[in-house]
């Protein structure tokens, strides 16, 4: 009978005890948690000034892209257009013995 009156109080010690613990991890914890935010934030700004540089740089790209393809274009039209001789260079033709570019 004093074993199941005592059990209460010991219930209510042990989770008051576990509660405890609990909120002292929690106020431990707390130095880690404010550390790891301004890592996040810090990597948020870092994240923005990246996003930033993309936009501004892409308009760039684009263009020297598009310089690109006009320019293999004309290459490729004088590389198929039949020469003095009336012929189209081919894989197959003969090299002139002129260097490639390094």
């Amino acid at each position: 009978m004093f074993g199941s009156a005592l059990a209460s109080p010991r219930r209510v010690l042990d989770t008051a005890l576990r509660a405890g613990r609990a909120a002292h991890a929690a106020i431990e914890a707390l130095p880690r948690i404010a550390a790891l935010l301004g890592d996040l934030r810090e990597t948020g700004e870092q994240l923005e000034r990246l996003s930033v540089f993309a936009a501004q740089e892409l308009p760039e790209i684009v263009y020297q892209l598009e310089a690109m393809r006009a320019q293999l274009t004309a290459i490729e039209r004088r590389l198929t257009t039949p020469g003095a001789d009336g012929q189209a260079v081919t894989p197959g033709s003969p090299r002139t013995g002129s260097r490639r570019p390094s």
